[in-house]
């Protein structure tokens, strides 16, 4: 049960990608939206200045003109200035007052279709007055009064407030195209050396490589991990080559290469499981006559090229699904599978007696003949079990050396 926990909680765990994705998310919407917030804030103060000053040098040149009409308190050239004003957007209110704040002449802005909503809120923010004396001959005769108007402010809220945000959405979308651009930079490298990682795990094949990656970091890491896989890979081979050394050295004998005891009893236990009803099996016991003499008066090194020279003449008579072996000593076995006839292992066995009759040459220059004693069983005719099958083979090589003729062959008898 803990195991099951564990292996669901790491399976719900959130990929690099996803944690990467997501934050990158959240630091382009907080970055955007922080970034639309200073720049409407600067955008706005920055209008409200200009505006200001603007209305201010409006001011001056209305007090300007408004000299003569306060001093001469004349109600049509009032109503020219008003006529003239009117021009102006930017005025939204303006008042002409004499020395003693009466009220000579007024204009007000008409505030046209605008929603309230919006208007009142950039009347909030940006209508303010400016007071401005009228000056005569150095005295001061009057006081004009502009109060800037906000419906500009409010075409500029409907028509560059959606601009912005059309800005501000291209930055996001640009932004998120890059982050994935980023994304798959960072992200793809690590897949890389993760999946050969899993491969390496599961499938053993240290061959494999990651590719290069296109940032530094991840580059140094692709190559020291293909550093690390090249060292397991020749650690693989040489643990391979070793066992396979070891398991050759475990079935087959030193000196003459054939294979040994144990490795030829299994073979043949498992061709006897495996031969089919109209196939035969045949076991060919060989010792070498009087090798014992031939070793006490030449010596072990001479009596070692014996036996290799005997393994690989008996070898050479042999068709490729045959086996021949070294049980010990000078005996030797040899495994004929399949024989459709007995008549075909006694041909094999005849040609193996016969090219012993070459002589051997040793390494003292001496030469000698070694002749073979050989017994012959057939499966199933003599038995059906591979242990009886060897051993009758082995009773027949002894009845042929009890002959004394040299170079004889003696099949087993029925049971």
């Amino acid at each position: 049960m803990p195991l099951m926990k564990r292996k669901k909680t790491c399976s719900s765990l959130p990929s690099l990608e996803q944690i990467l994705r997501r934050t990158h998310i959240i630091v382009v919407w907080v970055t955007v939206a922080t970034t639309g917030i200073f720049l409407s804030l600067a955008t706005g103060l920055a209008l409200r200045f200009h505006a200001h000053h603007n209305l201010e040098l409006i001011a001056h040149s209305v007090s300007h003109m408004a000299e003569m009409v306060v001093v001469s308190n004349d109600k049509t050239a009032a109503s020219s200035l008003v006529k003239l004003m009117k021009s102006h957007d930017e005025i939204g209110e303006m008042k002409v007052l004499n020395l003693h704040g009466g009220l000579l002449t007024s204009l007000a802005h008409p505030a046209g279709h605008l929603l309230r909503n919006p208007r009142e809120f950039v009347k909030w923010a940006f209508s303010y007055t400016v007071k401005v004396p009228v000056i005569h001959n150095g005295n001061k005769v009057g006081e004009i009064w502009l109060t800037g108007y906000e419906g500009h402010f409010v075409r500029f809220f409907w028509i560059g407030i959606p601009g912005m945000i059309a800005c501000l959405v291209f930055s996001i979308l640009l932004a998120l195209f890059l982050t994935r651009h980023l994304l798959r930079g960072i992200v793809g490298p690590l897949n890389s050396v993760t999946q050969v990682a899993h491969s390496v795990s599961k499938n053993r094949v240290f061959g494999l490589r990651v590719p290069s990656a296109p940032i530094a970091e991840l580059d140094v890491l692709s190559r020291d991990f293909n550093g690390l896989l090249h060292q397991l890979e020749i650690w693989q081979t040489s643990l391979t080559e070793e066992n396979d050394r070891l398991a050759y050295c475990a079935t087959h004998d030193s000196l003459t290469g054939l294979a040994n005891r144990a490795f030829f009893e299994g073979r043949l236990s498992r061709i006897i499981s495996e031969c089919l009803p109209s196939e035969q099996v045949a076991i060919l016991y060989l010792d070498c006559d009087h090798f014992k003499q031939f070793n006490d008066d030449y010596g072990h090194a001479s009596g070692d090229i014996i036996l290799v020279t005997v393994a690989s003449r008996m070898q050479a008579q042999l068709r490729k699904s045959d086996l021949v072996a070294r049980l010990g000593g000078d005996e030797f076995a040899v495994l004929l599978a399949p024989i459709h006839d007995p008549k075909d292992a006694l041909h094999i066995a005849d040609n193996i007696l016969a090219c012993m009759k070459q002589p051997i040459i040793l390494s003292d220059g001496n030469s000698i003949v070694i002749s073979l004693s050989m017994g012959i069983a057939f499966y199933p005719e003599h038995t059906d079990t591979p242990e009886t099958l060897l051993a009758k083979a082995d009773q027949a090589m002894y009845k042929a050396k009890n002959r004394r003729s040299g170079g004889c062959r003696v099949t087993a008898e029925n049971p």
